[in-house]
C-alpha cells in the first residue's frame, strides 16, 4: 500500500552520497530538491552546496534542480550552483522530472533524483520512472504544510523500515 512512496535508496545528506558510485553505476544526471535537501528551507545556496556542484560537474555529472518554488527563489540559487532548473515543477507530477532529463540529455536509467521528502520528491521520482535517493532534511523549521507531511512521513517510513529489513531476513 505504502510502498509507492518508499524510497530506493536513503542517505543522511546529499552530502553524504557516494556520487562516484552513482557514476560507476552509469548514472550521468542528477536532479536535485533545493529546501531541506541542499541547504535549509529558504537559505541561498553556501560554499557546501557551490562545491558539491562543482564536484559534481568534475566527476562528470549533468545537474538540475526541481523545485516547486517560484522562479524568485530558484534562479539565483541555480546560478550560484551552476545548474539548469525547473521552477513551479509541480511536483509529484512527472512533467519536471522529464523536462529535466530532457534538458540535460538523460533519460530513465541514467538519471537519479535526490530530495529530501517522499510525497513530493520520491513519489515524483517514481512516477517518473526514475531513481532517487531520500535524504534526511538538514533543518527542522519548515512550512506548516510540510510539517503536517513530516508526521504522515514518519508512517510510511515506519513500513518501509519493516520491509527492508524483511528484505534482508529472507
Amino acid at each position: 500500500m505504502f510502498n509507492r512512496f518508499f524510497p530506493d535508496e536513503t542517505a543522511s545528506s546529499a552530502y553524504d552520497i557516494s556520487y562516484e558510485e552513482l557514476y560507476g553505476r552509469g548514472v550521468r544526471g542528477l536532479i536535485f530538491d533545493i529546501d531541506n535537501t541542499l541547504v535549509p528551507h529558504g537559505a541561498p545556496a553556501d560554499d557546501r552546496a557551490r562545491a558539491l556542484f562543482k564536484k559534481l560537474r568534475t566527476i562528470g555529472f549533468r545537474c538540475y534542480l526541481i523545485s516547486n518554488n517560484k522562479e524568485g527563489r530558484v534562479r539565483p540559487f541555480a546560478k550560484a550552483v551552476g545548474a539548469g532548473f525547473i521552477c513551479n515543477a509541480h511536483k509529484p507530477s512527472a512533467g519536471g522530472y522529464m523536462a529535466a532529463m530532457k534538458a540535460m540529455g538523460t533519460d530513465k536509467s541514467s538519471t537519479v533524483f535526490i530530495g529530501d521528502q517522499l510525497f513530493t520528491d520520491v513519489y515524483g521520482a517514481k512516477r517518473a520512472g526514475i531513481s532517487n535517493i531520500l535524504v534526511g532534511q538538514l533543518h527542522p523549521k519548515e512550512e506548516i504544510q510540510i510539517v503536517f507531511k513530516r508526521k504522515l512521513e514518519k508512517i510510511v517510513l515506519y513500513f518501509y523500515k519493516k520491509d527492508v529489513g524483511r528484505q534482508k531476513n529472507s
